[in-house]
């Protein structure tokens, strides 16, 4: 059984909050050590969200490109992984949203949807940016029926992309429990989604 000193998880907290201090005053490396601490994590919500390995790739280096801008913002009052995950979920948002306001000219003969990745779209016919859009209204109500203890291990480790150990740290629970407890929410997921359909 592991016994803790007083004061011991400040101490672990310590070293990543002075890297923060050093990095919103301009320490290069400070900011390269953020960087390799969280940008599979940047990367790994990025690709869930754009489904695109290239373009979670850009869109990992314009996160923190914006963060390095914006460093100096962070308070402290969350934590920093926090700020980050908001950052970069942000970060794509503003993408997508770009791509949605391409125009399309009424005397369109076809050479846009050539051109572009941007789904064509038939007058009178399917929205392809709605495509999915009930799926996900499903996936909301069904996250929202699950017991709090399943929801935050399906967000922490599905959405927030944490490791067992990492999240076994943050619930104080085993990684052996954690790797279970998320089993038993995909499975009641499941069991939701399906009688939601």
């Amino acid at each position: 059984m592991r016994v803790y000193v007083k004061g011991e998880d400040k101490q672990k907290e310590d070293p990543e909050k002075e890297i923060i201090r050093q990095a919103q005053e301009g320490s290069v490396e400070a900011f390269e050590e953020l960087y390799r601490r969280y940008s599979k994590r940047v990367y790994h919500l990025c690709l869930r969200m754009v489904k695109n390995e290239n373009q979670a790739e850009d869109l990992t280096q314009e996160a923190f490109l914006l963060v390095f801008r914006k460093i100096h913002t962070f308070e402290g009052k969350s934590a920093f992984s926090t700020w980050l995950h908001r950052v970069s979920v942000n970060t794509v948002l503003m993408s997508l949203r770009k791509k949605r306001l391409v125009e399309v000219p009424l005397e369109n003969d076809g050479a846009y949807e050539q051109e572009s990745a941007a789904p064509s779209q038939t007058l009178g016919g399917p929205d392809p940016w709605l495509t999915g859009l009930f799926d996900r209204e499903n996936l909301v109500c069904a996250l929202r029926e699950l017991p709090e203890g399943y929801k935050r291990m399906l967000i922490l480790h599905d959405a927030l992309g944490y490791e067992h150990n990492e999240i076994a740290a943050i619930a104080g629970c085993s990684a052996g429990n954690s790797k279970s407890q998320l089993h038993k929410a995909r499975a009641r997921m499941r069991a939701l989604l399906q009688e939601s359909a």
